[in-house]
């Protein structure tokens, strides 16, 4: 049964397959390749999600998942939200509620980052602001005004409140996009660039980075792999998904930072470098009491607990 993708259904009853689910902070953040393809076999549009942003999830789908699956994808949904601009803008995470437009104009460089990132990837792109109740209408169209003025179109997603009607305006710019944009989907990096280059390109493309720190231990364990015949691997970066660096402090769009990589570890089952930078932990952090025990079903198929 481990290996069989799991069919679920949202609330508006659309089918999904959840297949996986390795956080793209400590590893390639993405379904498996098994319900990927299914999903694609079986409907006219397949989504997929790739978490925590355009560096860490949409890079490691883009650079990893696609080019070994022989994935061609048409188009990205980038998913943003007045709150985390506002907290990358400065905001204390207790005033995230109160309306702040300065505070929403300077986080908003860490969104165009995202954008320009997913360009570098020949890929158009849609940025669907996902609403919460405590979002103003005047913080809304500033973010909405000023996704306009990056020239990407923009939606305003209501799902969470509305359901599927709320997500319907999306859908039908994602479409215009796939029916008049061309995609030109490429990798970001060559697999047979050098190790150390590969990582380099990660982190200067995509992170932002000036430079690439690498420790001694780490060096040695390049030349080794690559001796070994592994240098010819895709790179998986276990970083911090709260910056686009490898210190969670650096908010925004931080400038004139290096990234450290620590340690360079093989998984070569499933076909990847993981070069840990920063002070990123491999295991995720997991609540005391899971979720699921509040959930539960009644014999009529009433579900409860899910809120």
């Amino acid at each position: 049964d481990a290996i069989k993708p799991n069919l679920v259904q949202t609330l508006d009853h659309t089918p999904v397959f959840v297949h996986g689910g390795p956080f793209a902070n400590i590893a390639h953040g993405c379904n498996s390749v098994m319900a990927t393809k299914l999903a694609m076999k079986l409907g006219d549009y397949a989504i997929t999600e790739a978490g925590f942003g355009a560096d860490l999830g949409a890079e490691k789908f883009l650079d990893i998942k696609c080019r070994q699956a022989g994935l061609n994808p048409d188009a990205v949904v980038i998913v943003a939200t007045v709150r985390a601009l506002k907290m990358h803008g400065g905001v204390n995470k207790k005033e995230l509620g109160t309306e702040n437009l300065e505070a929403l104009k300077k986080g908003i460089g860490n969104l165009t980052k995202h954008i320009e990132n997913i360009k570098k990837f020949g890929l158009p792109c849609i940025v669907a602001i996902n609403a919460f109740p405590t979002d103003t209408e005047a913080e809304l169209k500033l973010l909405d005004d000023m996704c306009k003025e990056l020239n990407v179109e923009v939606s305003i997603s209501e799902v969470w409140a509305k359901g599927g009607e709320g997500g319907i305006d999306l859908a039908n710019k994602l479409l215009n996009i796939l029916d008049t944009k061309e995609s030109h989907y490429a990798p970001i990096y060559s697999l047979d660039m050098p190790i150390d280059e590969k990582i380099k390109t990660i982190a200067k493309e995509i992170y932002g980075a000036d430079d690439v720190v690498f420790t001694k231990k780490v060096a040695n364990k390049i030349k080794k792999f690559t001796a070994q015949g592994l240098g010819d691997l895709p790179i998986c970066i276990a970083k911090t998904q709260y910056s686009l660096s490898d210190d969670a402090t650096l908010l925004g769009r931080p400038e004139g930072f290096k990234v450290t990589i620590s340690d360079l570890i093989p998984n070569t089952g499933s076909g990847f470098l993981v070069a840990i930078s920063g002070n990123i932990m491999r295991m995720p952090g997991l609540p005391k009491v899971p979720a699921a025990n509040n959930m539960d079903i009644d014999e009529e198929g009433k579900i409860t607990g899910l809120f």
